[in-house]
């Protein structure tokens, strides 16, 4: 199933709208949920040519209840939710260094279709989320899964994050990627030959001028690492981003085609 796109604010509004609605209901006794129901039933007989059915009955139900749940308004609702995704698109609120590769390689990614595979922690996921980004988390940790899920809901972004429990040699694209985050473990806990179908795969799906990102591993084997990326990056644009108190960042970016 593809990452599903960014959601428009009106229908994030409406989809927070009909979460509250029915998290009322689940919560209080049939009793008094009948109870709505004759309310909303009196209040439309005072309307003029009104043909009472069963789903206007139950819109003027949700009406009441948003009424006594005091919902905000849409107009209240954005400017909260704008202001609120300005936090979270600042990497700082995740742990993530502003110079980061991650930050500087992908700082104009909104729309764009991005794989995170085996972080460490949910923080990379929904950075990303919050710029505007549809993210795909591979993780073969059920722990690691469930921090992503649950920080996404939490931020309210999970209609921009799925996550899959899985290494990269049982997973494959199912939508074109603009950029792959690979942690160290990704990629180590594949054989040669896995690693090899893999990186070919990731690179097939991902548009040009996409790029990919790959943490190097611990200091004594980096030249062993770089030396095998660099050959299966043969063709695409290559740096290796430094930090301090950073690992080194291997980045490669797709040559656009020439017509």
């Amino acid at each position: 199933m593809p990452v599903q796109s960014p959601r428009s604010l009106k229908y994030e509004y409406e989809l927070y709208v009909e979460r509250e609605i029915e998290d009322y209901k689940d919560s209080v006794s049939r009793g008094a949920l009948l109870k709505i129901g004759d309310e909303a039933v009196l209040a439309l007989r005072k309307e003029a040519q009104i043909t009472l059915t069963e789903i206007v009955v139950w819109q003027e139900v949700d009406r009441l209840i948003a009424m006594r749940l005091r919902l905000p308004t849409y107009a209240t609702w954005k400017r909260r939710r704008i202001k609120m995704l300005e936090q979270y698109s600042k990497p700082e609120h995740w742990g993530i260094d502003p110079d980061a590769a991650l930050v500087r390689a992908l700082k104009d990614s909104s729309d764009h279709n991005v794989l995170i595979a085996g972080a460490l922690a949910e923080g990379p996921a929904l950075f990303l989320a919050a710029r505007g980004c549809a993210v795909t988390a591979v993780e073969p940790e059920a722990d690691a899964v469930e921090r992503v899920v649950r920080g996404a809901e939490a931020a309210g972004l999970g209609q921009r994050v799925r996550s899959y429990c899985a290494d990269l040699g049982a997973w494959a694209p199912d939508v074109q990627l603009h950029a792959v985050v690979c942690s160290p473990a990704a990629l180590s806990a594949l054989s040669p030959v896995e690693r090899a179908r893999v990186i070919a795969a990731l690179q097939s799906a991902t548009v040009d001028g996409g790029v990919h990102l790959m943490e190097t591993i611990a200091a004594g084997t980096d030249a062993q690492v770089l030396e095998e990326l660099t050959s299966r990056y043969r063709g695409w644009a290559i740096s290796i981003e430094r930090g301090v108190g950073r690992p080194e960042t291997f980045m490669a970016r797709k040559q656009i085609a020439v017509a």
